[in-house]
């Protein structure tokens, strides 16, 4: 018997307004149509479905039998395709991003602002790790986004969008005085105590890999996981320190931090989102990628 969702559905609403006039107007169809598939639905069934009256139409014993038990299956299509509506339109939701402490704090949270003034009803849930870990979280499905520092190492898994360009810098403290001024190359800064990131960090290696491409060799006195932890000792004078510009903006117009004017510079990169390919994103991570390609946070 081949008898689609629609006839089903057209029946549902018929029934539930005892009128084929309102049932029309419900579904934005004609009456005719209502009532030509009524008939048709009556036909492959072999039963009749409605008594028709002045004032509309009633079940027959046969279409209450059968009402009972298509109204819990109609009900529940209509509440999916309404709960599909609400996660489209983002009124509720979860949205799961994982992202590196500095990169939480220095690149998503100002676009999470705006994001949960928009759409306030959506969940947000933030994992803090080291991009391995992350890539690890990420490909197990227990999370959905990842905002890293680029380049990376690209699977073929990988959907990788660039949100922000930035600009790593040498930076130092007051007590460097001597050089703050003057063009200083990239070797003569073994000269002086230097802080870097911890391996492995993608922003280490994008360093590391721009000095190997170069022949240039430069020996860190201390390396730290903590890139917060790195500025910390640079403010207060343990040395000559690799960081990212747009990240130590208040740092530098406040005079705690110095850019050191080294030659040649480092080549500018990009901040990235990451989603799996295979995967497709839900709407709150489409709206916050978008977000974060298309819109300017000052």
């Amino acid at each position: 018997m081949d008898i689609n969702y629609e006839s089903y559905k057209i029946f549902y609403h018929v029934a539930l307004n005892q009128s084929i006039s309102k049932a029309a107007d419900k579904l934005l169809i004609s009456q005719p149509a209502v009532s030509y598939q009524i008939k048709v639905l009556e036909e492959q069934l072999g039963i009749t479905l409605f008594v028709r009256t002045k004032k509309g139409v009633t079940l027959t014993d046969e279409g209450k039998i059968l009402y009972s038990y298509i109204s819990k299956g109609i009900e529940n299509f209509i509440n999916g395709e309404n709960a599909l509506t609400n996660l489209k339109n983002l009124d509720y939701g979860i949205i799961r991003i994982g992202a590196s402490t500095t990169v939480s704090k220095h690149v998503l949270m100002p676009y999470l602002k705006i994001f949960h003034k928009l759409y306030p009803n959506i969940e947000i849930n933030i994992t803090n790790n080291l991009t391995e870990e992350l890539m690890r979280e990420l490909r197990n499905g227990n999370l959905d986004i990842l905002i890293l520092n680029l380049p990376m190492k690209e699977g073929k898994d990988l959907d990788i969008k660039n949100i922000l360009e930035v600009q790593d810098i040498f930076v130092a403290n007051k007590d460097y005085y001597d050089i703050l001024n003057k063009k200083i190359s990239l070797n003569d800064l073994n000269n002086y105590p230097l802080l870097f990131q911890k391996k492995p960090s993608n922003t280490r290696d994008y360093l590391d890999n721009y000095l190997n491409t170069n022949k240039i060799k430069l020996i860190p006195k201390m390396e730290i996981v903590s890139y917060n932890l790195i500025m910390d000792f640079i403010k207060i004078g343990f040395g000559i320190g690799y960081a990212t510009k747009e990240f130590i903006k208040e740092e530098l117009n406040n005079g705690d931090l110095y850019e050191l004017n080294v030659i040649p510079k480092i080549p500018k990169r990009f901040i990235g989102a990451v989603t799996l390919k295979q995967t497709i994103p839900n709407f709150s991570v489409n709206k916050l990628i978008d977000l974060m390609t298309k819109k300017d946070v000052n």
